[in-house]
């Protein structure tokens, strides 16, 4: 039966059912598309050819039996409306963690969310957002130095980062996966397309949802924010090298500080009004400027995308210690086998980074 793998396929490319046919030449209506996800009919070899090359998967992929579910992507007040691109999103999420999952099985490794002790932890203001935050560096040992890699600690942790492109307006969401033994797998979704500063505070906000419990939806994303500066902009340090409190403040100290913690200025600004360092009139200055200059969406000044690597990584040692094959090793990473071989002794694009869909 291949009709939950198709269908999965099919949102996760984008497609409607008429759209997959006339990819597919008009070999099958776009009704009989239907039946096979409904497991009503079953295609011929040569229309699960075509299916698997339309979809960019391998026949392989469209017969293998389910091994994963999703329970729940929170799109909370993320903009996502059109069902078709939530049902896009969470095929992309389910697809790029099941592969996560399947190269960690083949590898033997045990790698769950498990966060620290005391959480996840209820908060009623924003001060204990802020005393979340500091436990959680200390708990992880994280002390007070800005943290280099956030995506990549975060995955060390248990968290699968899936990137996939989003629209400009949704920056990341959370997923829960079941596996086939019942247990639940942790994802954050990221948008591939954004700044690296974007994505760091995205991942430290989504973090929060991960750790706090507030009285309400909107309480939740303001104790996530704080939280979010918190991590990213420890008290201690940034007094240390801003002051205990500042009458002005220039865009290019900002700037200079946005790449000392890889938080974007803004979010350097509103900690430092979050901390009184500064006052909410110079707030709002410093945000007339950036407004002024087109940088509310984009800065200047960009920090590198942080796109995950752990998965490609598990990969390429599964392929080396001859755990699979190339063949193998290039539909999980979704190449070619070609593409895939002559890519090993390269060194790997930034694009590379992310986590395939189906």
């Amino acid at each position: 039966m291949i009709g939950p793998r198709l269908k999965l396929a099919r949102a996760a490319a984008g497609l409607s059912l008429r759209d997959l046919e006339s990819r597919l030449g008009n070999l099958v209506t776009a009704q009989a598309i239907g039946k096979y996800e409904r497991d009503e009919m079953m295609p011929g070899s040569e229309v699960l050819i075509a299916l698997a090359r339309a979809l960019d998967v391998s026949e392989d992929y469209l017969l293998r039996a389910e091994s994963v579910e999703l329970v729940g992507v929170d799109f909370r007040k993320q903009k996502l409306t059109k069902s078709k691109d939530k049902a896009r999103v969470e095929a992309q999420v389910l697809a790029a963690v099941e592969r996560y999952i399947e190269v960690e099985d083949l590898l033997a490794l045990k790698s769950s969310w498990n966060p620290p002790a005391g959480f996840p932890r209820k908060v009623t203001d924003l001060a204990d957002a802020e005393a979340a935050a500091a436990d959680v560096r200390k708990a992880w040992k994280l002390g007070i130095d800005p943290i280099s890699n956030l995506t990549e600690f975060l995955e060390e942790k248990g968290v699968k980062i899936v990137a996939v492109p989003l629209a400009d307006r949704v920056s990341g969401v959370n997923a829960r996966v079941k596996k086939a033994d019942g247990k639940q797998v942790q994802a954050i979704v990221l948008n591939s397309e954004h700044q690296g500063e974007r994505q760091r505070f995205t991942l430290a906000h989504e973090l929060g949802h991960l750790l706090l419990v507030a009285s309400s939806d909107e309480e939740a994303e303001k104790a996530c924010d704080r939280f979010a500066g918190a991590l990213l902009l420890p008290v201690e340090v940034l007094r240390r090298e801003i002051g205990q409190r500042r009458t002005d403040i220039s865009i290019r100290e900002l700037f200079y500080l946005k790449a000392a913690f890889g938080a974007s200025a803004q979010a350097v600004a509103f900690r430092c009004a979050d901390l009184g360092i500064i006052s909410p009139a110079l707030k709002t200055e410093i945000f007339k400027i950036f407004g002024k200059n087109n940088w509310r969406r984009k800065e200047p000044a960009r920090i590198p995308r942080e796109l995950p690597t752990r998965f490609q990584r598990l990969c390429l040692r599964a392929l080396s210690e001859e755990v699979i094959s190339s063949s193998k090793a290039a539909e999980l990473l979704g190449t070619t086998t070609r593409s895939l071989l002559a890519s090993l002794d390269k060194t790997p694009n930034p694009s590379d980074a992310q986590p395939p869909g189906v």
